[in-house]
């Protein structure tokens, strides 16, 4: 499960998604990306499975980047509590996503390759995406 080793809060609150990724939405490792359309939170469980599914397409050829990483804890009261009695314990973690965010790269591999292992991901992501090619104007 992907977490981070040490966090400064334990907690943190839930926060907006407006607007569009300023860094991050170049494919800039490989040759080819896919790319977010909407905002939304991305679990770890999600990211996992999609490096999953694109690993077990190319057969451990290529090379592939994970271009997010969750750092934002979601915490849960547990079931049949009352109200009050303060915030819950963390749960779980997830990556959150703007529009135009770059969530995975890949190089070594042939397009119509890259394209199948990128539409497999995209599956296991709650967001909407699109696949990229390096260099490609944003549109």
């Amino acid at each position: 499960m992907l977490m981070p080793k040490k966090v400064k809060f334990r907690k943190q609150q839930r926060g907006r998604m407006t607007g569009k990724t300023w860094t991050g939405s170049k494919v800039s490792f490989g040759d080819y990306g896919l790319k977010a359309l909407e905002c939304g939170w991305v679990t770890d469980r999600e990211i996992e499975a999609g490096r999953i599914a694109i690993t077990r397409f190319i057969k451990r050829s290529g090379r592939i980047w994970i271009r997010m990483f969750p750092d934002k804890p979601i915490t849960k009261k547990p079931q049949e509590t009352r109200m009050g009695k303060g915030k819950g314990a963390p749960d779980h973690w997830v990556a959150v996503i703007k529009p135009g965010r770059i969530l995975y790269e890949m190089e070594g591999v042939t397009e119509a390759e890259a394209r199948e292992a990128l539409r497999l991901a995209s599956h296991k992501l709650s967001v909407k995406t699109k696949f990229v090619k390096r260099g490609e104007v944003a549109a």
